[in-house]
């Protein structure tokens, strides 16, 4: 079931939904940055490590808050949402998203088994393709499958310098709603507003030099939440397959790129290590808002294109996708180029 809405009603909803995501937010993260507790894991540094100095590693707690009581709190006090009347598939997604947070959770503080959080996020990626059931052969449903579990992952890989993750998640989610709502899916706009608006109050808290990380319970269901509503909005005729990957093309880019590369390697993928272009950026001097800066913009960029891209033909997409690939392609070289003029010095 769907609500129909005037667009600049549901954009003033969408703004008040996340208004709201973000001061719930910022008020969890300045307390958990505040207090000292065995339930708040600490980051501390290593040799890998971006950072110099211990880390509070909650803010994707405070995200998950901000997303759950903005979107549980209008309708407490009586305002219908959107959300609550959309179908089936987006109450899978936003549930399933907080199981994989309570995973994290434990995670950050147990150390999940490795098999045991594969085996969930595939189990969390085969809940949604059957809630959405894509008119599609087992082929493609399991190249969807593997892409929801990759971004969930990807997300994560790239949560590793202080304002990067959450600038991304704050313009990647504002361009799945902006397209939502205005394609006619105002639960699925809502639900992306929540999860800017929380972005945004962590963004004031990880940003250099941070006072708070996401962690695997804020880039795990980020990453999924990001695959998901985008394979949702592909089913339901909103935007083309590509939309959603090409909004988050510079993360998607880095990291999948910084894989091959590694498995061309012969490296332990798993690991943690400091190959990723991002990485090499504030290795080389850039800091860690420079390259924050620089990824926001692009996938600003990225998501702009990806917006403009949704109604020209086929061979239009073809090609603006191919453009951003490019440009995308270019800064990598350029950034190989000056790691290896830069690698004497290390």
């Amino acid at each position: 079931m769907s609500l129909h809405l005037p667009f600049v009603e549901l954009l003033t909803l969408a703004g008040l939904v996340a208004a709201l995501a973000f001061v719930v937010s910022a008020a969890c993260a300045w307390v958990f940055t505040r207090v000292e507790h065995p339930l708040i894991p600490i980051d501390r540094p290593n040799h890998r490590s971006l950072h110099t100095h211990p880390v509070a590693r909650i803010g994707g707690v405070a995200i998950c808050a901000g997303v759950v009581l903005a979107l549980l709190l209008p309708p407490l006090a009586g305002l219908d949402l959107p959300v609550a009347t959309s179908e089936r598939a987006l109450t899978t997604i936003l549930v399933t998203a907080l199981l994989l947070v309570a995973m994290c959770f434990i995670d950050d503080h147990r150390s999940l088994p490795v098999g045991l959080r594969f085996a969930t996020h595939f189990g969390c990626a085969g809940a949604v393709l059957a809630a959405l059931n894509p008119a599609a052969g087992w082929p493609l449903w399991a190249a969807l499958v593997l892409g929801i579990v990759w971004m969930t992952n990807l997300y994560n890989f790239m949560d590793g310098s202080d304002g990067l993750a959450g600038s991304i998640t704050l313009i990647g989610f504002a361009c799945l709603g902006l397209a939502a709502g205005s394609a006619g899916a105002p639960g699925m706009a809502i639900a992306c507003a929540a999860v800017a608006g929380a972005a945004a109050a962590f963004v004031l808290f990880n940003w250099s030099p941070a006072r708070a990380f996401m962690g695997d319970t804020g880039s795990i269901p980020l990453g999924f939440l990001a695959s998901s509503l985008g394979l949702a909005g592909w089913v339901q005729g909103l935007w083309p397959l590509f939309f959603a990957p090409l909004v988050f093309a510079p993360f998607v880019a880095d990291a999948s790129v910084t894989l091959l590369r590694r498995l061309a390697r012969g490296e332990r993928i798993w690991q943690a290590h400091r190959s990723h272009y991002y990485q090499r950026l504030v290795l080389m001097g850039w800091g860690h808002a420079t390259v924050a800066r620089l990824y926001a913009a692009a996938t600003l960029a990225s998501g702009l294109a990806a917006l403009a891209l949704r109604e020209v033909p086929p061979a239009g997409q073809i090609m603006g996708a191919g453009l951003v690939l490019a440009a995308l392609a270019l800064a990598g070289y350029r950034i190989d180029r000056r790691w290896q003029a830069h690698a004497p010095a290390r």
